[in-house]
């Protein structure tokens, strides 16, 4: 995924890939060709105002969720006369299209985004409009509406909520994250109960002769999920979020959960590949989909990114994908998992609203949905849709009614619309990776930076 709030990266990510995915090679999922050849769905509404909606795309219109997209214009124009004007925009569209356009009158219809980037950056500053109405419009599968479709744990959530306390985005991708693995070459993995198992997976990974973890160092993105992970499970949903927001920075010291993650995370970084943090992404990544490695953590993009790599290498190589949770760390008693959502969302001052709000009902039917699995390799918010078998075990983790949900990183990445994550916490986490401080200077420093970063922002 590898994307910064503000400053997003331009590769890859979601499951994407770059501009010149189109899910297709040796390695390409069944079901294509027949979900893009499939009949278009009745909609189950029809707007009454507007015959063109116009929508900025956080993603190119030759990655697979452009490809799903496009069949989608194309139904909903074919079913309702209304036509999608769409701006292919990328990973950037939010923080260099949108923001700045807030204050006009330019402003796009639809558009989409995780919710942690749009809560941040859009809706902080009022520029998003309830979606609630949404929740209710049929789908186009009898009387079933968006909200009947959707799991709650997609959307039913305070950081998707606006200052009224109403929904401003509606999921259409679902998004965890986890330890990769090729069970072709790993042989039998059993998920780890504790640190010490899991540690001793890195171990055997070491005495067979591969590197243990792959990580992509220049992303901070990738960096911040080994300590955020174990903080979550000491600290429970919010937790890292609270102490982030604190003016006073003295949650990071009161709360004995953050210091036992990172003293727990710097027992990680004498596994990581050789080179991790002076390469540039992908290539320690694909060092990882070439064997070099044994083990990745990533979200579950990492699939549909692999594959598509060992396409363009044209190697035959291919992996069996496997996934690992975190364990629970000594004294933790929060048993999560991560889930991030992506979505529509619509500006307050969109034109044609009523229109935009129609198709987002329309893209939820799992006719129209089941691309995203099919074409992108992505999991989805619907219950009844298929998983893609890379993805399986991650889905049955976020299933797993004993977990706590989590939002991705506790969404410290949308704090002060990525302010706090870039200023105080990537310099803090790159440098206890790196060895430079250690678990208490850590937290001393994240104590520190924050109330200093908060001071300075009045």
């Amino acid at each position: 995924m590898a994307l910064t709030t503000g400053t997003a990266l331009l590769l890859a990510g979601c499951g994407g890939g770059d501009a010149d995915a189109g899910g297709t090679g040796e390695n390409a999922l069944p079901g294509v060709d027949q979900y893009l050849n499939a009949p278009c769905p009745e909609p189950g509404v029809k707007p009454a105002t507007g015959k063109e909606v116009t929508y900025w795309s956080m993603w190119t219109a030759d990655e697979p969720q452009g490809k799903v997209l496009q069949k989608a214009f194309k139904c909903f124009q074919d079913k309702t006369g209304v036509h999608v004007d769409v701006q292919w925009l990328g990973r950037k569209a939010y923080t260099q299209n949108l923001v700045p356009a807030l204050n006009t009158d330019t402003v796009p219809d639809l558009f989409d985004q995780d919710v942690s980037k749009v809560g941040a950056a859009i809706m902080t500053p009022g520029g998003t409009q309830s979606l609630d109405d949404v929740y209710g419009m049929k789908v186009g599968e009898g009387d079933k509406t968006v909200k009947d479709v959707l799991s709650p744990s997609s959307y039913d959530f305070p950081q998707n909520k606006d200052h009224e306390g109403h929904n401003f985005l509606v999921p259409y991708t679902v998004q965890s994250s986890a330890w990769w693995y090729n069970k072709d070459t790993a042989g039998a993995v059993a998920q780890p109960k504790t640190m010490d198992e899991l540690t001793a997976l890195f171990d055997k990974a070491k005495a067979d002769g591969k590197a243990a973890i792959s990580l992509d160092g220049d992303i901070p993105f990738y960096n911040m999920y080994f300590f955020t992970q174990l903080a979550e499970r000491y600290v429970g949903s919010g937790g890292l979020y609270k102490a982030a927001t604190d003016p006073t920075g003295a949650a990071w010291t009161s709360d004995p959960g953050f210091l036992k993650a990172a003293t727990e995370t710097a027992k990680l970084p004498k596994y990581f590949i050789d080179g991790w943090d002076a390469a540039k992404f992908p290539q320690v990544q694909q060092r990882w989909a070439d064997g070099d490695s044994r083990y990745l953590y990533v979200g579950t993009w990492a699939p549909s990114e692999t594959r598509e790599y060992l396409d363009k290498e044209g190697a035959g190589t291919k992996i069996s994908y496997g996934s690992l949770q975190f364990p629970m760390p000594p004294g933790a008693t929060h048993d999560t998992v991560e889930q991030m959502s992506i979505g529509f969302a619509v500006p307050k001052k969109a034109k044609n609203a009523e229109a935009a709000k129609a198709f987002i009902a329309y893209f939820l039917n799992k006719d129209i949905l089941s691309g995203i699995p099919a074409v992108a390799d992505n999991l989805v918010p619907r219950a009844d849709l298929a998983v893609p078998d890379d993805l399986k075990q991650v889905k049955s983790a976020m299933d797993d009614p004993k977990k706590e949900h989590v939002l991705q990183y506790d969404g410290i990445d949308g704090v002060a619309g990525g302010k706090w994550q870039t200023d105080v916490f990537d310099p803090a986490d790159l440098a206890l990776l790196k060895g430079q401080l250690n678990p208490q200077q850590f937290i001393a420093q994240l104590s520190a930076k924050s109330a200093a970063f908060w001071k300075n922002q009045g």
